[in-house]
C-alpha cells in the first residue's frame, strides 16, 4: 500500500474515524483503524466497536492499493501534529510509515484479517440539510439523561411522519424537542427510534458544513441507524424504542406568559448562579413589566437583579436549576423567548419568538410563526 494525501484532508478523515475508537476496547483489535486505498484513488478510513462504526472517504494519489490496520489513537495523535505538507503513507515490512516533510513515523500493523466486518448501513430513508440537522441535535441533546442504568433516557428519540421529523430528549426533569421538515424517499414513511445521544451529537457536529445528511432506517426488525453526508458516514445501534409520549406534555393551558429578551436574561442568570451551590435554584419573580432574578447561598452570598419583560396573565414566582434554564435558552437563537407557566410547581414551557422581518407590518407574523423548538422544565419547589 502506498498513497499521498493532503495533510488537512487526512487529518479530518482520521479525526472522524477516531471518534468511535473505544477508550477501553473489549478486544485489542478494536483499537485499530482500518486504512484502505483503491486503484481509483479512493481513501477510506474506518473504525468499529460493535456499537458504532464510522467511515471517512476522500481522494488520494494512490501508487499501490492496499488495506492495513494500525493503532487508531496513535495515528490520530500523530496526524494531528504533522506539519502542513503533503502526507505520504506506505507499508514497509510490518510497519506503516507516515512521512510528512521532515517528520517520519512507523506504526506496527495489527492483523487486519482478524478485524470484524463492518455493518452495512440501512437503506436511505431521506435527507435533511446538514446545518438544520446539526442545530436540531444541539438543541435537544443537553436534556438527555446521563444515567446508563436507564438507557432509554440517554438517547434521542427520532419520530418521523412523512416530511415531518421530531427529535426529543428527556432526563425526567425536562424535555427538549425540535420539529423540522425533511425530505423522505417515501412520502408515507414513518419511524420511531431512539439513538444514543452522545453518538448522535458527535456525528451531527462533525458532518461537513454545506452537505445534506442522509438518514438510513430499516424496518421494525432493524437495529441500526445510518447517517452520512459529505464523504462521512456512521452506523449506530438503536436503543429500546419504548419512550414517553413527550409531545402530549408540550401543550397545556398557561396562566402566565412572559416574553423575555434572551441575551440579557442569560447574562442575569449566569450572574445569579455565581452565588448558588449545587442544588440551589435561581428564583424568578414575574410581574407585569419586569422579572426579578434572585439567588442566595444561606447567609453568605446573594444576588438580585431586575430585567424588563412583558407578562400576560398572573404574576408568578417560580424557581429553576440555573443550568436547566441556561440549557434551554442556549437552544434559542432569536432575540426574544416566551416562558409559559401555570403555577410555581408545574412544568414551564420555553419557546423561541421568531424575529420580525423588515417587511412585517405587525406582530402577527412573529406571533403566528414557530421555530419548532420546545423546552419543558420542572421547577424547584420553593420553601419560602
Amino acid at each position: 500500500m502506498e498513497f499521498r494525501v493532503d495533510r488537512q484532508t487526512f487529518a479530518d478523515a482520521v479525526a472522524w474515524a477516531a471518534r468511535t475508537l473505544p477508550a477501553r476496547p473489549a478486544l485489542p483489535i478494536l483499537a485499530g483503524m482500518l486504512i484502505e486505498v483503491t486503484d481509483g484513488g479512493e481513501l477510506t478510513l474506518a473504525a468499529f466497536d460493535y456499537e458504532v462504526s464510522a467511515h471517512a472517504t476522500d481522494e488520494a494519489a494512490v501508487a499501490e492499493p492496499g488495506r492495513v490496520l494500525v493503532p487508531g489513537r496513535l495515528l490520530s495523535d500523530i496526524v494531528r501534529n504533522l506539519p502542513s505538507e503533503p502526507v505520504d503513507v506506505f507499508t514497509k515490512g510490518s510497519e506503516v510509515v507516515v512521512r510528512c516533510g521532515p517528520a517520519e513515523f512507523g506504526l506496527l500493523t495489527l492483523p487486519v484479517e482478524d478485524y470484524p466486518t463492518l455493518p452495512e448501513p440501512p437503506a436511505v430513508a431521506g435527507t435533511v440539510p446538514g446545518e438544520l440537522f446539526a442545530a436540531a441535535v444541539a438543541q435537544v441533546t443537553p436534556a438527555a439523561g446521563r444515567d446508563d442504568t436507564l438507557p432509554m433516557l440517554t438517547g434521542v428519540r427520532i419520530d418521523i411522519e412523512g416530511d415531518t421529523m421530531w427529535l426529543a430528549c428527556t432526563d425526567r426533569y425536562r424535555i427538549a424537542a425540535r420539529e423540522l421538515t425533511w425530505s423522505p424517499e417515501d412520502p408515507d414513511f414513518t419511524a420511531g427510534v431512539v439513538v444514543p445521544a452522545r453518538t448522535l451529537a458527535d456525528t451531527a457536529k462533525a458532518i461537513r458544513r454545506g452537505a445534506d445528511v442522509s438518514i438510513g432506517l430499516g424496518g421494525t426488525a432493524d437495529t441500526l441507524i445510518g447517517i452520512s453526508g459529505g464523504g462521512r458516514s456512521m452506523t449506530s445501534r438503536l436503543l429500546d424504542d419504548q419512550y414517553i409520549n413527550y409531545r402530549s406534555r408540550l401543550t397545556g393551558t398557561w396562566t402566565s406568559v412572559a416574553e423575555i429578551p434572551v441575551a440579557p436574561f442569560v447574562e442575569a442568570i449566569k450572574r445569579a448562579a455565581l452565588v448558588t451551590e449545587r442544588g440551589t435554584p435561581v428564583r424568578l419573580a414575574f410581574t407585569a413589566d419586569e422579572v426579578r432574578v434572585r439567588a442566595a447561598t444561606g447567609d453568605s452570598a446573594r444576588a438580585n437583579e431586575s430585567l424588563g419583560v412583558r407578562l400576560d396573565g398572573e404574576d408568578i414566582d417560580i424557581a429553576f436549576a440555573p443550568q436547566y434554564l441556561l440549557d434551554g435558552l442556549a437552544g434559542i437563537d432569536t432575540e426574544y423567548a416566551r416562558l409559559e407557566c401555570s403555577g410555581p410547581t408545574k412544568a414551564a414551557l420555553l419557546t423561541a419568538i421568531p424575529d420580525k422581518k423588515d417587511d412585517d407590518e405587525s406582530d402577527a407574523a412573529a406571533e403566528g410563526a414557530d421555530t419548532g423548538y420546545r423546552y419543558l422544565a420542572m421547577p424547584v419547589r420553593l420553601t419560602s
